[in-house]
């Protein structure tokens, strides 16, 4: 008999090591400051929860912020979950990436680092990144990890102000000599509450853009990847059987569009928080994903494992029968199940319908057998 242990085991954990921040992004979850926060986990405490998670190692543990570089253990911590077989990258903004930071980076045993790029030019990106000049330092930061041989990803955050700077976005990534552009849909959470009426795309957007996402995914420059875009999944089979049907060829999926153990572009299924991914608090906390606020545990008083194992909101979030309105009934909901953040952000329950989806259910999943 399988277990729930051997079935959800996480592969993805992002860790918010601080809110403390040397930007303004208008889109951050983390509601940045200047200053390290007292509520920040020790160096000790740090310690203690990168020996609870690394049982269910080999998984990925990015850290992220606010801005990790901003805590002066980040490195000794990095080194910690590496010696146990945990796979460390680094979530940054990138202009902290002097020439030895970059150094420390990789001696650190940091296996990838992606830095965020929010528009292909220095007006667009500082803009949204709410300082001048952070386009150049952050492109700077970037070159000096890729000449030490780092494996290096862009990371893009989608919304009206870049929307349609996105083929831009990806080919700058590309000449920039980037392994993997990974895409992230704005969720209304976080300082994205404030600004979701301006900034938010429409559901033809996201259909848009998905569908672009799918056709550069052939092209095999990159691996490529969207975040907060479960419906992507759907739109691979749509698209395939569509050509199936017109008797047109239909080309190999690259090699990240298939699962093959713990890596950042492996295609599994749409929504994984709380069965694949998790989120881990400054404070310790844990919730199923960075952008879906409902707490799940608390490390400084629960281990992590039953928090993993038992948590009710996680339970509730890996049956996809609790599934609500269209979600519930659509024939792809166990591919894409609808981001489950995104239906809390906008409706304050998890298991609401996908806000921003505008595919309308009613066709049989035999018709879509594959996705390749």
């Amino acid at each position: 008999m399988t277990t729930a242990t051997e079935v959800y085991r996480p592969r993805l954990i992002f860790w918010e090591l601080t809110t403390g921040c040397n930007l303004r992004c208008i889109h951050c979850r983390a509601s940045a400051t200047d200053l390290m926060s007292p509520d920040d986990l020790s160096t000790a405490e740090a310690r203690q929860v990168i020996d609870q998670i690394a049982e269910y190692a080999p998984f990925i543990l990015v850290l992220s912020g606010g801005e990790p570089l901003w805590r002066k253990d980040v490195f000794e911590l990095a080194e910690y979950a590496a010696a146990k077989n945990i796979r460390v990258a680094l979530a940054t903004n990138g202009t902290l990436v002097d020439e030895a930071t970059a150094d420390r980076i990789v001696a650190a045993g940091i296996r990838r680092v992606a830095i965020s790029l929010d528009g292909p030019d220095r007006r667009t990106h500082d803009s949204f990144r709410g300082q001048r000049g952070a386009f150049e330092a952050a492109v700077a930061g970037f070159g000096r990890l890729r000449r030490r041989g780092m494996s290096m990803q862009i990371n893009t955050t989608v919304s009206r102000h870049n929307v349609e700077q996105l083929a831009e976005i990806y080919y700058l990534a590309a000449e920039l000599g980037a392994a993997a552009f990974h895409i992230f849909l704005l969720v209304p959470v976080g300082c994205g509450l404030t600004i979701k009426d301006e900034q938010m795309v429409t559901g033809q957007q996201y259909e848009e853009v998905l569908n672009w996402l799918y056709d550069r995914s052939l092209d095999g420059r990159m691996e490529l990847k969207a975040t907060c875009a479960p419906h992507y999944f759907r739109i691979v089979r749509q698209r395939r059987a569509e050509a199936r049907r017109a008797g047109l060829p239909v080309p190999e999926l690259p090699a990240s569009h298939a699962h093959s153990g713990p890596s950042m572009n492996a295609m599994t299924r749409g929504c994984l928080a709380g069965s694949g991914v998790c989120f881990l608090s400054h404070r310790g906390e844990v919730f199923p994903c960075g952008y879906l606020p409902v707490a799940a545990g608390d490390l400084r008083r629960q281990v992590f494992r039953d928090v993993w194992e038992h948590a009710g909101v996680f339970a509730e979030l890996r049956d996809v029968d609790l599934l609500e309105g269209k979600c519930g009934f659509c024939e792809f909901k166990r591919l894409c199940m609808g981001c489950r953040a995104r239906a809390y952000g906008v409706t304050h329950n998890y298991l609401a319908e996908e806000p921003f989806c505008i595919y309308e259910p009613g066709g049989k999943p035999e018709a879509y057998p594959t996705a390749r």
